[in-house]
């Protein structure tokens, strides 16, 4: 059932005349576009939301919590990790596991990189102390 919308002019007042459109009672929902039925638009049109987003930084996060973790990456990786985890869940994200899970990996990552150059350093503060009295 189409719906053929034509003007109909009434006089509203005496010095201008108006087209005035009958009231379209017909509300069958529209055919998709041929674009959004086959699969060929690419993207969603339209502004992204601030949950999409989350939902990448809660990806990222754990991304970077697993990756520092098997590869041993230094603390610039989990840092970012952790401000990324940070950010899903200040914004509400819908993947809120994963998030969580990217925050606690890289900060056990990174409180590891901090043990350890604390470590470094008092072994090798001690040992340059040692030096200097064994003289």
């Amino acid at each position: 059932m189409s719906a053929t919308i034509t003007p109909e002019t009434t006089v509203a007042s005496e010095s201008s005349t108006a087209p005035t459109y009958p009231l379209v009672t017909d509300t069958t929902p529209l055919a998709a576009s041929s674009a959004a039925s086959n699969g060929s638009e690419p993207f969603p049109s339209g502004p992204v939301t601030i949950n999409e987003h989350s939902r990448a930084f809660s990806i990222t996060s754990f991304v970077l919590g697993i990756a520092s973790v098997v590869s041993g990456w230094t603390f610039f990786a989990p840092i970012t990790g952790l401000v990324f985890g940070i950010l899903a869940l200040r914004r509400g994200t819908q993947d809120r596991a994963l998030a969580l899970w990217g925050v606690w990996l890289n900060a056990v990552m990174l409180a590891l990189w901090v043990l350890a150059g604390i470590v470094a350093v008092a072994v090798f503060g001690f040992g340059a102390l040692a030096l200097v009295f064994a003289a």
